[in-house]
């Protein structure tokens, strides 16, 4: 997995300048919005970001996606659940064990291929495991947990 750190220190959390992609609401401690943490793609990426290539049910060939763990994405807000209601723009809901996210990995993908994800091919965030990492992550449990065109996730 590479790596790329642009963090920032927690508890600071700006203001969307660009348009707002992901709110995060719950049990969290650090919001920029009332209760909600509120990202646009600028601010997710200076989170800093991993990337990896792994096969998916989605696609033909290995696919590399590029995005923001999300095990630091939940520690920058102060996430203090067990699970995570994952809900796409389409109203599709998935729920997450928080574990799952410091266990295997998983990212919010901004990229795949190097180019951003447009709504109409599962952008613009896509929660992404790296699949070819574990066989246990290669199961209907795990591609069912991975929503794409992601708009909020509620920490409970």
């Amino acid at each position: 997995m590479a790596f790329t750190s642009h963090a920032t220190h927690a508890g600071e959390l700006a203001d969307p300048t660009g348009k707002a992609i992901l709110s995060i609401s719950g049990k969290i401690d650090t919001t920029n919005k009332g209760e909600l943490a509120v990202f646009d793609r600028a601010m997710l990426e200076t989170l800093g970001t991993v990337s990896f290539k792994t096969m998916t049910p989605w696609y033909t060939q290995p696919v590399t996606f590029e995005g923001v763990p999300l095990a630091m994405l939940m520690e920058l807000v102060g996430a203090e659940g067990t699970n995570v209601k994952a809900v796409a723009l389409n109203d599709y809901s998935t729920d997450i064990p928080l574990e799952d996210f410091e266990k295997y990995g998983a990212i919010l993908a901004l990229k795949r291929d190097g180019e951003y994800m447009p709504v109409r091919d599962k952008g613009p965030l896509f929660i992404v495991y790296p699949y070819d990492s574990d066989k246990e992550l290669q199961s209907q449990t795990y591609y069912g947990r991975s929503a794409w065109q992601l708009a909020k996730l509620i920490v409970e």
